[in-house]
Protein backbone atom coordinates (compact mmCIF):
# COMPACT_ATOMS: atom_id res chain seq x y z
CA UNK A 1 0.00 0.00 0.00
CA UNK A 2 1.01 3.30 -1.13
CA UNK A 3 0.83 6.39 2.04
CA UNK A 4 0.21 9.48 0.87
CA UNK A 5 1.16 12.64 3.20
CA UNK A 6 -0.96 15.90 3.28
CA UNK A 7 0.95 19.49 4.70
CA UNK A 8 -1.71 22.56 4.38
CA UNK A 9 -1.84 24.93 7.52
CA UNK A 10 -5.10 26.52 5.91
CA UNK A 11 -7.92 23.99 7.24
CA UNK A 12 -10.76 24.51 4.71
CA UNK A 13 -7.49 23.58 2.15
CA UNK A 14 -6.69 20.67 3.45
CA UNK A 15 -9.33 19.28 4.54
CA UNK A 16 -11.27 19.68 0.98
CA UNK A 17 -7.91 18.13 -0.31
CA UNK A 18 -7.63 14.74 2.01
CA UNK A 19 -12.06 14.54 1.65
CA UNK A 20 -11.08 14.38 -2.23
CA UNK A 21 -8.38 11.71 -2.17
CA UNK A 22 -9.77 9.09 -0.31
CA UNK A 23 -13.07 9.52 -2.10
CA UNK A 24 -10.97 8.84 -4.91
CA UNK A 25 -9.09 6.24 -3.56
CA UNK A 26 -12.43 4.49 -3.05
CA UNK A 27 -14.18 5.04 -5.91
CA UNK A 28 -11.39 3.52 -7.86
CA UNK A 29 -9.94 1.03 -5.30
CA UNK A 30 -6.47 2.21 -4.95
CA UNK A 31 -3.97 0.85 -3.21
CA UNK A 32 -3.68 3.86 -1.62
CA UNK A 33 -4.26 5.83 1.70
CA UNK A 34 -3.83 8.89 3.20
CA UNK A 35 -1.65 8.10 6.53
CA UNK A 36 -1.21 11.39 7.27
CA UNK A 37 -3.47 15.18 7.30
CA UNK A 38 -0.99 17.60 8.88
CA UNK A 39 -0.80 21.70 9.44
CA UNK A 40 2.98 21.56 10.46
CA UNK A 41 6.05 19.97 8.74
CA UNK A 42 7.12 18.44 11.99
CA UNK A 43 3.81 16.37 12.24
CA UNK A 44 4.40 14.93 8.75
CA UNK A 45 7.50 14.10 9.13
CA UNK A 46 7.30 12.19 11.80
CA UNK A 47 4.56 10.33 10.42
CA UNK A 48 6.52 9.55 6.74
CA UNK A 49 9.57 8.50 9.13
CA UNK A 50 11.81 7.63 6.72
CA UNK A 51 9.42 6.79 4.03
CA UNK A 52 9.22 4.47 1.17
CA UNK A 53 7.89 5.82 -2.29
CA UNK A 54 5.13 7.63 -0.67
CA UNK A 55 3.05 10.19 -2.29
CA UNK A 56 3.32 13.82 -0.78
CA UNK A 57 1.00 17.23 -1.59
CA UNK A 58 2.79 20.18 0.44
CA UNK A 59 1.80 23.67 0.48
CA UNK A 60 4.44 25.83 -0.84
CA UNK A 61 3.46 28.73 1.32
CA UNK A 62 3.23 27.03 4.78
CA UNK A 63 3.94 28.70 7.47
CA UNK A 64 5.65 26.70 10.39
CA UNK A 65 8.76 28.83 11.94
CA UNK A 66 11.98 27.75 9.83
CA UNK A 67 9.76 25.23 7.54
CA UNK A 68 8.33 25.99 4.06
CA UNK A 69 7.00 23.80 1.38
CA UNK A 70 10.45 23.43 -0.27
CA UNK A 71 12.60 22.91 2.83
CA UNK A 72 10.04 20.46 3.79
CA UNK A 73 10.21 18.76 0.21
CA UNK A 74 14.16 18.50 0.60
CA UNK A 75 13.87 16.39 3.73
CA UNK A 76 11.10 14.17 2.52
CA UNK A 77 13.65 13.82 -1.02
CA UNK A 78 16.10 13.08 1.34
CA UNK A 79 14.52 10.72 3.02
CA UNK A 80 12.52 8.87 0.25
CA UNK A 81 14.21 9.48 -3.03
CA UNK A 82 11.67 7.63 -4.75
CA UNK A 83 8.86 9.32 -3.33
CA UNK A 84 6.73 11.49 -5.49
CA UNK A 85 6.12 15.50 -4.62
CA UNK A 86 3.02 17.58 -5.62
CA UNK A 87 3.55 21.34 -4.50
CA UNK A 88 0.26 23.29 -3.29
CA UNK A 89 0.48 27.37 -3.63
CA UNK A 90 -1.92 30.10 -4.17
CA UNK A 91 0.26 31.53 -7.18
CA UNK A 92 0.96 29.55 -9.90
CA UNK A 93 4.38 31.54 -10.37
CA UNK A 94 6.54 29.82 -7.56
CA UNK A 95 7.23 26.75 -9.73
CA UNK A 96 10.37 28.05 -11.02
CA UNK A 97 11.45 27.56 -7.32
CA UNK A 98 11.76 23.94 -7.39
CA UNK A 99 14.50 23.90 -9.38
CA UNK A 100 16.25 25.97 -7.04
CA UNK A 101 15.95 23.67 -4.37
CA UNK A 102 16.92 20.84 -7.14
CA UNK A 103 13.46 19.19 -6.11
CA UNK A 104 11.93 16.90 -9.09
CA UNK A 105 7.72 17.49 -8.86
CA UNK A 106 5.60 15.56 -10.31
CA UNK A 107 2.84 18.52 -10.41
CA UNK A 108 1.70 21.89 -8.75
CA UNK A 109 -1.75 22.83 -8.03
CA UNK A 110 -2.93 26.02 -8.05
CA UNK A 111 -5.22 26.90 -4.80
CA UNK A 112 -9.28 27.86 -6.89
CA UNK A 113 -11.80 27.63 -3.93
CA UNK A 114 -13.57 24.37 -4.40
CA UNK A 115 -11.54 23.67 -7.47
CA UNK A 116 -9.17 22.33 -4.98
CA UNK A 117 -9.89 19.12 -3.97
CA UNK A 118 -11.25 18.07 -7.62
CA UNK A 119 -7.85 19.23 -8.82
CA UNK A 120 -6.07 17.07 -6.65
CA UNK A 121 -7.99 13.84 -7.30
CA UNK A 122 -6.85 14.20 -11.03
CA UNK A 123 -3.51 14.74 -9.99
CA UNK A 124 -3.70 11.50 -7.90
CA UNK A 125 -4.99 10.00 -10.79
CA UNK A 126 -2.34 10.71 -12.90
CA UNK A 127 0.34 9.90 -10.22
CA UNK A 128 -1.43 6.04 -10.29
CA UNK A 129 -0.99 5.52 -13.91
CA UNK A 130 2.32 6.78 -13.82
CA UNK A 131 3.25 4.33 -10.74
CA UNK A 132 1.70 1.31 -13.05
CA UNK A 133 4.00 2.23 -16.19
CA UNK A 134 6.72 2.14 -13.65
CA UNK A 135 6.43 -0.78 -12.35
CA UNK A 136 5.64 -2.78 -14.98
CA UNK A 137 8.97 -1.50 -16.19
CA UNK A 138 10.87 -2.38 -12.73
CA UNK A 139 9.11 -5.81 -13.44
CA UNK A 140 11.03 -6.54 -16.76
CA UNK A 141 13.85 -5.12 -15.92
CA UNK A 142 16.19 -4.45 -13.05
CA UNK A 143 18.60 -1.56 -12.72
CA UNK A 144 21.77 -1.21 -11.59
CA UNK A 145 25.33 1.01 -11.20
CA UNK A 146 28.21 -0.32 -11.29
CA UNK A 147 31.35 1.93 -11.14
CA UNK A 148 30.63 4.76 -13.77
CA UNK A 149 27.49 2.46 -15.39
CA UNK A 150 24.46 2.20 -15.34
CA UNK A 151 23.37 -1.61 -16.19
CA UNK A 152 19.83 -3.10 -17.26
CA UNK A 153 19.84 -6.55 -16.41
CA UNK A 154 16.47 -8.50 -18.01
CA UNK A 155 14.36 -10.08 -14.87
CA UNK A 156 14.35 -13.60 -16.40
CA UNK A 157 18.21 -13.26 -17.25
CA UNK A 158 19.27 -13.27 -12.61
CA UNK A 159 19.90 -16.68 -11.10
CA UNK A 160 20.50 -14.94 -7.45
CA UNK A 161 22.00 -12.55 -5.48
CA UNK A 162 24.81 -12.80 -3.16
CA UNK A 163 26.19 -10.61 -0.16
CA UNK A 164 29.86 -9.56 -1.16
CA UNK A 165 32.74 -9.77 0.83
CA UNK A 166 32.60 -5.89 0.78
CA UNK A 167 30.19 -4.22 3.28
CA UNK A 168 27.45 -3.19 1.48
CA UNK A 169 27.67 -4.61 -1.35
CA UNK A 170 25.76 -7.09 -3.48
CA UNK A 171 26.84 -9.71 -6.59
CA UNK A 172 24.04 -9.81 -9.04
CA UNK A 173 25.26 -13.25 -10.85
CA UNK A 174 23.66 -14.62 -14.33
CA UNK A 175 24.54 -17.64 -16.28
CA UNK A 176 27.29 -15.65 -18.33
CA UNK A 177 28.04 -13.17 -15.76
CA UNK A 178 28.82 -11.12 -11.90
CA UNK A 179 28.08 -7.93 -11.23
CA UNK A 180 29.48 -6.30 -7.66
CA UNK A 181 26.89 -3.23 -6.47
CA UNK A 182 25.74 -1.03 -3.76
CA UNK A 183 22.74 -2.45 -2.14
CA UNK A 184 21.55 -5.21 0.80
CA UNK A 185 19.82 -8.21 0.10
CA UNK A 186 16.92 -7.40 2.48
CA UNK A 187 16.32 -4.01 0.49
CA UNK A 188 16.07 -6.49 -3.04
CA UNK A 189 13.93 -8.77 -1.06
CA UNK A 190 11.53 -5.89 -0.61
CA UNK A 191 12.02 -4.73 -3.84
CA UNK A 192 11.87 -7.89 -5.54
CA UNK A 193 8.74 -9.30 -3.91
CA UNK A 194 8.02 -13.24 -4.34
CA UNK A 195 9.63 -13.91 -7.47
CA UNK A 196 12.56 -14.02 -5.56
CA UNK A 197 13.42 -16.27 -2.63
CA UNK A 198 15.59 -15.52 0.70
CA UNK A 199 17.27 -19.12 0.91
CA UNK A 200 19.90 -17.75 3.36
CA UNK A 201 21.44 -14.47 5.04
CA UNK A 202 23.65 -14.49 2.17
CA UNK A 203 21.44 -15.33 -0.90
CA UNK A 204 18.43 -13.87 -2.77
CA UNK A 205 17.29 -16.46 -5.79
CA UNK A 206 15.00 -16.46 -8.66
CA UNK A 207 12.27 -19.15 -7.78
CA UNK A 208 11.70 -19.92 -11.13
CA UNK A 209 15.39 -20.76 -11.62
CA UNK A 210 15.87 -23.00 -8.87
CA UNK A 211 16.68 -26.71 -10.19
CA UNK A 212 17.32 -28.96 -7.44
CA UNK A 213 17.04 -28.96 -3.61
CA UNK A 214 19.56 -31.19 -0.79
CA UNK A 215 17.49 -30.42 2.37
CA UNK A 216 20.17 -32.92 3.92
CA UNK A 217 23.37 -30.56 3.35
CA UNK A 218 21.40 -27.45 2.88
CA UNK A 219 21.96 -26.78 -0.40
CA UNK A 220 20.03 -25.96 -3.38
CA UNK A 221 21.17 -25.13 -7.18
CA UNK A 222 19.81 -22.57 -9.64
CA UNK A 223 21.02 -22.33 -13.07
CA UNK A 224 23.52 -24.81 -12.09
CA UNK A 225 25.12 -22.91 -9.72
CA UNK A 226 25.18 -24.00 -5.82
CA UNK A 227 23.49 -21.63 -3.41
CA UNK A 228 23.05 -22.24 0.42
CA UNK A 229 19.73 -23.00 2.16
CA UNK A 230 19.25 -22.31 6.09
CA UNK A 231 16.40 -23.56 8.12
CA UNK A 232 15.18 -20.44 7.68
CA UNK A 233 15.53 -20.54 4.09
CA UNK A 234 13.56 -24.05 4.01
CA UNK A 235 10.60 -22.50 5.93
CA UNK A 236 10.23 -19.53 3.08
CA UNK A 237 11.05 -21.88 0.26
CA UNK A 238 8.16 -24.84 1.41
CA UNK A 239 5.67 -21.85 1.54
CA UNK A 240 6.69 -20.55 -2.00
CA UNK A 241 7.37 -23.59 -4.01
CA UNK A 242 6.05 -26.94 -1.56
CA UNK A 243 7.34 -29.35 -4.00
CA UNK A 244 10.69 -28.87 -3.44
CA UNK A 245 10.03 -30.01 -0.06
Amino acid sequence: MIGIYLCDDEDIVRHQIQAALEQKILIENYDMKVVCSAAGARELLNAAGEGKQGIYFLDVELKDGEWDGFRLGKELRRRDPHGTLVYITGYGDLVWRTFQYHLEAFDYIVKKQSQTGASAARCLEEIHTHLLEQRRTSEEMFTLRTGDMVRHIPLRDILFFETASIPHHVLLHTSKSRMDFLSSLGELEVQLGDRFIRTHRSYLVAAERIEAVDLKHSKLWVGSRECLLSRAGKSKLHKALPHFI
